[in-house]
């Protein structure tokens, strides 16, 4: 597939995509939905790919809604701002549930659904020059199809303030919060990211998979009988698994695995 307004890339066991309208902030639009949509669906059914890196051109990560996007939707009946919102909705959901986990690598502002995006990812490095913003409510609209994303990412009570205040704040406070993982310089973004995609894909592939499965799947749930089942038969398949018995073979051995080689 052809991309206007991303681009797909790959090293290795790493894909790359990078949003690449810096003219406009990488504001996105239909058009950059469907892309993404169509990218991360794509890496997902690939084996070959072990990790995958959201990254953005120009000095912004992603401004949100793309405004001509936006006037166009403010002439749009009910029926087609449901459809045209959930279609940034499967976008996003498509990208969370990605199978191999997904590193965002923000080295500028992240505005209102650039949120959504990187709140999507599992892991988050940024510049400690990036500002952030959930500014919805001051065009009076609301973060709603991103919101499930961000609040898992930050918590429900920064949540509360931010999306009502439509306050900017820096990325030592989105540390805070949990939103991102890793501060670092803007000379230093590379590296680190490098670091952690170097840190996936040395890993089992399987192993990895299933672990982002089980945080998604185990997150709170109730300790009770039926999750401890659940963990207890989880374990066992794994260890029975071609890579768990491969893992633990080679551990043993003093040996590096077989998905290494």
């Amino acid at each position: 597939m052809n991309h206007e307004n991303i681009a797909v890339a790959r090293d290795g066991h790493t894909a790359t995509v990078t949003l690449n309208r810096p003219d406009v902030r990488n504001a996105f639009n239909e058009t950059t939905i469907a892309e993404l949509t169509h990218a991360f669906r794509a890496l997902g059914a690939d084996d070959t790919v072990r990790a995958v890196v959201l990254a953005a051109n120009g000095p912004a990560f992603c401004a949100g809604a793309d405004l001509h996007w936006m006037k166009k939707m403010a002439g749009y009946t009910h029926a087609e701002n449901h459809a045209d919102a959930l279609q940034l909705a499967t976008m996003l959901r498509t990208l969370y549930a990605c199978p191999q986990p997904v590193v965002a690598r923000v080295q500028g502002d992240c505005y209102a659904g650039g949120m959504g995006l990187v709140a999507a990812c599992d892991i988050v490095v940024a510049v400690d020059a990036a500002q952030f913003c959930l500014s919805e409510v001051k065009l009076g609209l609301i973060p709603a199809t991103i919101a499930p994303y961000v609040i898992k990412a930050m918590g429900e009570q920064a949540a509360r303030r931010y999306f009502l205040t439509a306050e900017r704040f820096d990325a030592a406070t989105a540390l805070r919060t949990g939103f991102v993982h890793e501060v670092v310089s803007g000379d230093a973004l590379d590296a680190k990211v490098g670091d952690i995609v170097k840190a996936l894909v040395g890993n089992s592939p399987h192993a990895v998979r299933q672990a982002k499965t089980l945080v998604r799947e185990v997150a709170g749930r109730t300790v009770d009988d039926a999750l401890v089942e659940d963990t207890a038969a989880r374990i066992a398949g794994i260890r029975a698994s071609a890579q768990g018995r491969e893992g633990v073979a080679s551990f043993l051995e003093k040996r590096k695995p077989g998905w290494l080689s």
